[in-house]
């Protein structure tokens, strides 16, 4: 049974990436070098983070990196947030007397302010902060508080925490929200991944606590027994634009927003929600395309089996597309620039249906004048 968690910080808890990526890039432009971009940072940027450095900027001196680093963030702190579902599941660790700790790298002066604005210090039991190296402090963690390995879990979103967690014999959780993409993390071997904090606490309560063989399972939280049925769209536009969506849980590929039918839902209205929720657009003229299975697929973040039922639909007139916390980045497109995008594979299915009935240069023109299949 999981008595204590200790959290990692950045990106865990917070949202500090855009911040953490503006003041490197302060450091290579103070050292004369070309700046990166968030993509790249995401994917080179390493802990101990002296190694990042040393590989960018191996001729200048950690106290000088450290002091244009930190003179530059503290004009980016008002930019870091707390991380959706962060807060409920603090409290929910509080609600049922879990334990909780902080191992974290990053600065004592930040961590005071992120904790005060975030209001989250009150639900740390007891930080450790700045701590360059976690595999050199987990072990004192959990001897100066009497911390059963077996009964600890740590959270994190990079490579290193995993590894943290590994030398100092406790559970581990890679959670999508941070640093490092999906890849990254199921190189490392956590016990489990999961997309959020949310997802998490909905495991540790359906488990009792417990992480159990069936979700202590290569790195991949087991979804039960039968396949979960869902829901997804191309949504098109009045321009005939496609909308596209890259999600952390898709391995950073690009798909079509949806998600799970719940119990006593009809398919269309599952629909109409999963699309307000994931990007605020309303949309009419839903059809039908197809149903088809996604099964292991090694794409997705965890071991699942979806019954997939897609449909076409459009969203009429001036809607700002507002993306929810489990898609990074959105795109309009035509169906053939769709095509250009690192698909997922169930998306690339869906869309090659798609094209395949064009019979002019929409794709939605077809959907509207067939009768496919069941709406419900």
């Amino acid at each position: 049974m999981i008595r204590n968690i200790i959290f990692d910080w950045s990106g865990t808890l917070v949202d500090d990436l855009p911040a953490v990526w503006r003041a490197s890039n302060h450091c290579f432009v103070q050292a004369g070098i070309p700046e990166i971009t968030l993509e790249q940072f995401r994917a080179e940027f390493v802990l101990p983070f002296k190694g990042f450095y040393d590989r960018y900027l191996p001729l200048v001196p950690m106290e000088q990196l450290e002091e244009w680093f930190h003179g530059h963030f503290k004009l980016a702190q008002d930019s870091v947030v707390a991380l959706p579902f962060a807060r409920d599941f603090l409290e929910f660790c509080r609600a049922h007397g879990i334990r909780t700790f902080l191992l974290s790298t990053v600065h004592p002066d930040h961590y005071e302010v992120q904790a005060r604005n975030s209001g989250f210090g009150p639900f740390i039991d007891k930080p450790y902060v700045r701590v360059a190296d976690k595999r050199t402090k987990i072990g004192e963690i959990l001897s100066e508080n009497g911390l059963h390995p077996a009964e600890t879990l740590f959270i994190g979103d990079m490579q290193h925490d995993i590894e943290t967690a590994r030398h100092g014999g406790v559970h581990s959780c890679a959670v999508l929200t941070g640093y490092n993409r999906l890849e990254q993390l199921r190189a490392s071997e956590p016990d489990l991944i999961v997309e959020h904090l949310g997802e998490l606490r909905d495991i540790l309560e359906r488990h009792r606590f417990r992480l159990t063989p069936a979700i202590h399972t290569n790195g991949r939280a087991a979804s039960g027994h039968m396949p979960i049925s869902t829901v997804g769209a191309a949504i098109f536009n009045d321009a005939g634009q496609l909308l596209m969506i890259q999600t952390q849980k898709w391995s950073g590929m690009w798909g079509i927003p949806g998600g799970k039918i719940k119990w006593g839902e009809a398919s269309e209205t599952a629909l109409r929600r999963e699309i307000l929720e994931e990007t605020n657009l309303t949309v009419d003229e839903i059809r039908f395309v197809m149903v088809h299975d996604c099964i292991h697929s090694k794409e997705f973040y965890r071991d699942a089996h979806f019954l997939l039922l897609n449909y076409t639909c459009r969203a009429h007139g001036v809607q700002p597309v507002r993306l929810n916390e489990e898609a990074q980045d959105f795109r309009w497109l035509s169906l053939d620039d769709a095509f250009k995008l690192p698909l997922n594979t169930p998306t690339r299915v869906l869309l090659e249906e798609i094209r395949s009935r064009e019979a002019g240069p929409a794709a939605l023109q077809l959907a509207r004048t067939r009768s496919a299949g069941p709406t419900t």
